[in-house]
């Protein structure tokens, strides 16, 4: 792991987002799910998986968050999910507002697969981070 010892705990933030991809009619479905609510359900796991980051990824760091906001909503063609993470630490939350994303996501396919193996994950990425010493970020749209 990089030493941070040396660096100074400050307030951090980091937004995420991923979408995923189905069909009308899995989408139609998503309330009748026979496993229960898939976005409520999805919600809960990405804050689970803000929090055990550093047990999945192993060189990041063990974080104390402060705040984890993952939410979802149904669009056209899928469902949108944003992962917004917070913490007073020495380095940054962008792996744990990325892992937040990209595990609500992986709940929605697991709860849906039994309709259409196609669903898609897509565009995982980190929408925006503020803190530390190479400053804010804010991805162009």
């Amino acid at each position: 792991m990089v030493d941070v010892s040396e660096k100074s705990a400050t307030r951090r933030e980091a937004e995420a987002s991923a979408f995923v991809a189905m069909s009308p009619r899995v989408q139609e479905a998503l309330n009748g799910n026979p496993k229960g609510d898939p976005l409520e359900t999805a919600r809960l796991a990405g804050i689970m998986a803000a929090k055990k980051t550093a047990d999945l990824i192993p060189l990041c760091h063990p974080l104390p968050l402060a705040h984890v906001d993952v939410q979802l909503r149904q669009c056209e063609n899928g469902v949108a999910i944003s992962s917004k993470v917070k913490t007073t630490a020495e380095t940054g939350v962008e792996m744990e507002a990325l892992v937040a994303a990209s595990v609500a996501a992986l709940t929605i396919y697991d709860m849906c697969k039994a309709l259409d193996k196609g669903i898609e994950i897509r565009e995982v990425r980190l929408e925006r981070k503020s803190g530390g010493k190479s400053g804010d970020y804010i991805r162009e749209k």
